[in-house]
């Protein structure tokens, strides 16, 4: 199994090919299309490292809250 396949099979949630997964401080987004584009997002929504650009940043960001309440305990 490659790693793609490891990271999306353990994820907490996919949304449009990003795959969202809880860490320490928040959740390490993937883009699954584009593996080298990943975030961290806090569980209050802020980016707090990033390799997308500013517009998909804030599109994991908008997938993020509108779907955290699948994510939670």
């Amino acid at each position: 199994m490659n790693d793609i396949q490891t990271i999306a099979d353990n994820a907490d949630l996919i949304v449009n090919g990003y795959a969202f997964t809880k860490c320490d401080i928040g959740y390490r987004v993937l883009n699954i299309n584009n593996p080298q584009k990943a975030s961290v997002v806090s569980p209050d929504g802020n980016t707090l490292e990033t390799t997308m650009d500013d517009i998909e940043a804030g599109i994991v960001v908008d997938y993020y809250l509108k779907n955290k309440q699948y994510m939670e305990d």
